[in-house]
């Protein structure tokens, strides 16, 4: 049975409570996971995974006050390779808590995981971008009258990756980012750069630029940066790169860091921790005067003056992001991963499981699986009881 109508009030993050456990510091051990590959899957067995201390009668309180213990079977998604760092951790850990779950989730991008979705294909997608109108009237066919719904699952920087030979550290601000990415600054010692990177030695490299080739919320979310606080790009955000502007891709998150590793000079655009696990420089972003690195902590800030979209179904919690920012300590280039789960089901095995999963990863403790093997900003304890509030109207 659904409940009530969700309430529609703009959500505003608390940015003291989203920081408070975003730093992922020494903690975080991502080495193995570098390679990981866009169309690589996520697998989990729950046989000789489980562990009898962690399915005890604490398992309702340890996961939000809900009781998975009876939940069994099989639960596939795809989408956002970007939080996939994330997603696997949950489907290691979520079978511990289940009597049989297996999680599956194929890292396709963003674009191709909502097609699956839409088709039937998958119970849930990985988004790092919104449905749009088009889109959610096709989930009103597979999901029903209500159709399907955006919970916010992650809040990840966007880092501007690069690899440049003598250069551990780099300051850009919006427009010379836009400038190289547009194709209008072709080395790594051109005035714009070097007037915001005093005392380093710029060398005289021709600038690379590698994009993403896959539909990709990741790019969307940094084309839509660029659009909103520069003057200089003059493309509307799109999951796709413009076709004029000529620059090596690679497929998926892994795909451009490893086309960036390669070439000296290089620049990408990628999730900040992976870029991090793949060894490139991660650049300052100067704002208001101030530098900010690509951390939780700064994502979370600019995130904060962010609102609910509307729009589309009742139980919706999808943002409308303010990037043209100059707020020191913000770092606007940042997405929200959100998950995309129908609020009707076929089945009512289905929609427990899925249920059931959503519920888990907005739980306090699976958000702070994310900040440890992320970096992600944890969504703060209002945001998790809207986000348990809007699961709660699933149904099958």
């Amino acid at each position: 049975m659904k409940v009530a109508s969700f309430g529609r009030a703009a959500a505003i993050l608390s940015v003291a409570s989203l920081a408070l456990v975003a730093c992922n510091g020494d903690d975080t051990e991502n080495g193995d996971d570098n390679g990981t590959d866009e169309n690589d899957t996520v697998d989990t067995d729950n046989g000789d995974d489980t562990d009898a201390e962690e399915t005890d009668e604490d398992n309702g309180e340890a996961s939000g006050d809900m009781d998975y213990s009876s939940l069994s079977g099989d639960l596939s998604g795809s989408g956002a390779s970007s939080f996939q760092l994330a997603i696997q951790e949950w489907a290691l850990e979520f079978p511990n808590l289940t009597a049989g779950v297996n999680v599956d989730y194929d890292a396709v991008g963003s674009g191709d995981g909502r097609a699956n979705f839409l088709n039937g294909a998958d119970s849930f997608a990985g988004s790092d971008a919104l449905m749009s109108d088009e889109e959610f009237a096709q989930s009103q066919e597979r999901c029903g009258e209500n159709g399907a719904f955006h919970l916010p699952t992650a809040i990840l920087p966007i880092a501007v990756g690069v690899n440049l030979e003598g250069v551990d550290s780099l300051v850009l601000d919006g427009e010379t980012i836009a400038q190289i990415f547009a194709g209008e600054i072709t080395s790594w010692d051109d005035e714009a750069i070097a007037s915001l990177n005093d005392g380093v030695d710029l060398p005289d490299t021709a600038i690379t630029v590698v994009h993403r080739q896959d539909s990709s919320g990741t790019t969307e979310n940094f084309t839509d940066y660029l659009n909103q606080a520069t003057d200089t790009w003059t493309w509307e955000a799109d999951s796709e790169w413009p076709g004029e502007v000529s620059a090596e891709t690679g497929d998926g998150s892994s795909g451009v860091i490893s086309a960036a590793q390669s070439v000296d000079g290089a620049i990408t655009y990628v999730d900040a921790q992976q870029a991090e696990d793949g060894g490139l420089t991660l650049v300052e972003l100067e704002i208001g005067g101030e530098t900010s690195a690509p951390s939780a902590e700064a994502a979370a800030q600019a995130v904060a003056s962010s609102e609910l979209r509307g729009g589309q179904a009742e139980n919706d919690m999808g943002f409308e992001l303010a990037r043209a920012t100059d707020e020191p300590g913000a770092y606007p280039i940042v997405q929200v991963a959100y998950t995309i789960w129908c609020n009707e089901y076929d089945s009512a095995e289905e929609a427990e499981l899925a249920a059931g999963f959503a519920h888990y990863i907005t739980s306090a403790e699976a958000q702070q699986i994310a900040a440890d093997v992320a970096g992600a900003a944890p969504l703060n304890d209002d945001l998790i009881s809207q986000a348990h509030e809007a699961i709660s109207q699933i149904s099958g």
